[in-house]
């Protein structure tokens, strides 16, 4: 009985030890993070929204926004720390510090725009259609009873079931896939007519696929522009990375991002 009691005892010690440890790492973590603080830019991204963020083939962060950020932190000597984040609870991340930023093709709205410290846009997205080149369909009227596809949660199905559902009521019917790949498949095999998305993912998926089977109708959805969202009150860190964003626009730096992705440098919203 005192061989169990004392076993028992030994076990009792080594589970506060362990739980005293982990309570240490954490509040080791947390200081390191704080520490860091004004020398780590750590940046909120979606990691399956290509051009602008997204995971490479070889496992690495990529993207439009991504590049951006990295260059902005190799400028001010910061250290970069792209942050793979759950989209839907973005706020809570940022508002916790978790992030100090989201830049990820990052739209402002007018229900965001007293919700963040935000920078100057820079970047005019247009919502656009894609069709299939040697389709009869040349403009947004052609669309009429023909099937459309989009993606799920994106700001083009929002747009088209609201501001703009006069243009999706007179298709046959507008469908939601998960991703734009998906889209892409069902447009070149004929099981839609359309796809429904911003330009700047249009542009890249064309360029990845190096195909010419498909192409941009010059007609637009609606327009948005694209910025870096900080928490409210942040504006000492905001100001430092538009100074800097600034700086890329005039040297040619973001033009030259954008081509590396196939984005149109005319959507650049350069600083005055």
């Amino acid at each position: 009985m005192n061989k169990e009691i004392l076993l028992l005892s030994l076990l009792l010690i080594i589970s506060i030890i362990a739980i005293s440890e982990c309570i240490e790492n954490n509040n080791d973590s947390n200081q390191t993070f704080q520490t860091n603080n004004d020398t780590t830019l750590v940046v909120g991204f979606n990691v399956e929204f290509p051009p602008y963020g997204y995971k490479a083939d070889n496992g690495s962060y990529e993207g439009f926004d991504l590049d951006l950020a990295q260059e902005v932190c190799k400028r001010n000597n910061w250290t970069f720390k792209p942050q793979p984040i759950d989209w839907d609870a973005k706020d809570a991340e940022l508002e916790s510090a978790y992030i100090d930023c989201i830049w990820n093709g990052f739209t402002i709205t007018v229900d965001r725009k007293n919700e963040y410290c935000w920078s100057n846009p820079y970047f005019n997205n247009k919502q656009i259609f894609v069709v299939k080149t040697d389709s009869n369909i040349n403009k947004i009227s052609d669309l009429a009873g023909k099937t459309v596809e989009t993606q799920k949660d994106s700001s083009t199905l929002e747009s088209l079931k609201g501001d703009n559902k006069t243009i999706s009521n007179k298709f046959n019917v507008l469908t939601e896939v998960s991703d734009y790949d998906i889209a892409f498949m069902d447009l070149e095999s004929g099981a839609c007519d359309a796809i429904a998305m911003d330009i700047g993912v249009a542009e890249y998926n064309i360029k990845k696929k190096n195909s010419t089977k498909f192409k941009i109708l010059d007609e637009v959805i609606t327009t948005e522009n694209y910025g870096i969202g900080f928490k409210k009150g942040n504006d000492e860190l905001k100001n430092k990375v538009q100074i800097t964003l600034d700086e890329m626009f005039k040297d040619g730096t973001v033009e030259k991002i954008a081509q590396k992705y196939g984005i149109s440098t005319d959507a650049l919203i350069k600083p005055e």
